[in-house]
């Protein structure tokens, strides 16, 4: 092979490279602006003190938000939103319970209450819910990851709405559930499922 040829060639790999990560952040996931100076700031706080750390779980609130023993914001405990996912609501406050909200909020009590658990950030992510609680991927005590789980078991959506590191492996953890007739899978209709997923749906319908 000549010089020029392998000159081309390899011009050729650097732009298929350089399009295989543009598609990636800009098209396989949701796009978004960049996080602020304060929320990089932030997120480095956090993940000082809750990257790769133990915590017990003292509280499971539904499908995607737990308590551990870790104070936080002048309260006791660390309030956490378990990132990429949606699980359906149990109805504190004035909404209403949603659709699987019992199921799934069960079986992230039978995995993780009163177990220590590990907890993992992601930057891509940030580390704040506009609630300010902490987003982390959450492992359990034989390794497996709680967010992953409750996907496969069809007790939750992958959150399309928001970036983060594993947005694509979760979708393929919700199509294997839905294709399975897992958990909710088996008999939701649009109308129980999240307003933002129903919005979607919607316009995916109206694009087609």
């Amino acid at each position: 092979m000549s010089r020029r040829n392998r000159a081309v060639l390899v011009s050729l790999s650097l732009i298929g490279t350089a399009f295989l990560v543009w598609f990636d952040r800009s098209v396989t996931s949701p796009r978004g602006p960049g996080p602020s100076a304060s929320h990089r700031r932030s997120f480095a706080t956090d993940l000082a003190r809750y990257h790769g750390q133990k915590s017990l779980v003292v509280r499971v609130v539904d499908g995607d938000t737990l308590h551990i023993a870790a104070p936080d914001l002048g309260h006791d405990v660390t309030k956490i939103r378990l990132l990429g996912i949606d699980a359906p609501e149990m109805g504190s406050g004035k909404g209403e319970q949603m659709y699987f909200a019992d199921q799934s909020t069960a079986f992230a009590r039978r995995l993780a209450l009163d177990k220590l658990v590990g907890v993992y950030l992601d930057e891509r992510a940030g580390s704040r819910h506009r609630y300010e609680r902490l987003l982390a991927y959450i492992e359990l005590p034989d390794g497996k990851f709680l967010n992953e789980e409750l996907l496969s078991a069809g007790c939750a959506y992958a959150d399309r709405r928001f970036r983060h590191s594993y947005y694509q492996k979760y979708l393929q953890l919700e199509a294997g559930a839905r294709s399975g007739s897992r958990g909710l899978w088996k008999d939701v209709t649009p109308e129980q499922m999240p307003p933002w997923l129903q919005r979607m749906q919607s316009g995916e319908r109206t694009q087609r």
